[in-house]
C-alpha cells in the first residue's frame, strides 16, 4: 500500500493497518487519524470487516472510500479472507466483487457464527 493516495479535495491521505487494534486506519497529510475499518480475526485467519467510521470533521472528502478500498487490497495481499458485515464493505464487494475475486482477492458472505462473533468480540 505505498501508492500516493489522494481524497476528493486533492488531499493526500496515508492508510496503514494497525494489526494491534484490528483495524486499518486512514491519516491526512499531517499525520492525524481521520477514520477507522475495523475487523475481528476469524478462525481460519479470515478479516470480518464490522465496522467503519471516518470522523466528521473529514467528512465530505470522500475517505471512507479509500479506507475501504485499501482495506481490501492489503487484505488482498496479504492473501486473506474478507467477509463483509459493515455495509461500506458488502457494497464495495458486490459492486466490484469480480474484479476482486480477478485479482487473487478472496471473500464471502458473512454467516451467522461471524454475527455472533461480532457480538460476543466488538
Amino acid at each position: 500500500m505505498s501508492e500516493e493516495l489522494k481524497d476528493k479535495t486533492g488531499e493526500t491521505v496515508t492508510v496503514e493497518h494497525d494489526e494491534a487494534r484490528g483495524a486499518y486506519v486512514i491519516s491526512d497529510a499531517a499525520g492525524t487519524d481521520a477514520g477507522r475499518a475495523f475487523y475481528l480475526t476469524g478462525a481460519d485467519g479470515e478479516r470480518i470487516f464490522h465496522h467503519t467510521e471516518v470522523d466528521e470533521a473529514f467528512g465530505g472528502r470522500g475517505l471512507s472510500r479509500v479506507l475501504v478500498a485499501q482495506s481490501l487490497e492489503g487484505s488482498r495481499e496479504q492473501g486473506v479472507t474478507v467477509v463483509p458485515v459493515c455495509p461500506l464493505f458488502v457494497t464495495k464487494l458486490q459492486q466490484t466483487g469480480d474484479d476482486y475475486l480477478a485479482r487473487g482477492g478472496q471473500f464471502r458472505k458473512a454467516a451467522g457464527a461471524d454475527i455472533d462473533l461480532i457480538k460476543r468480540e466488538a
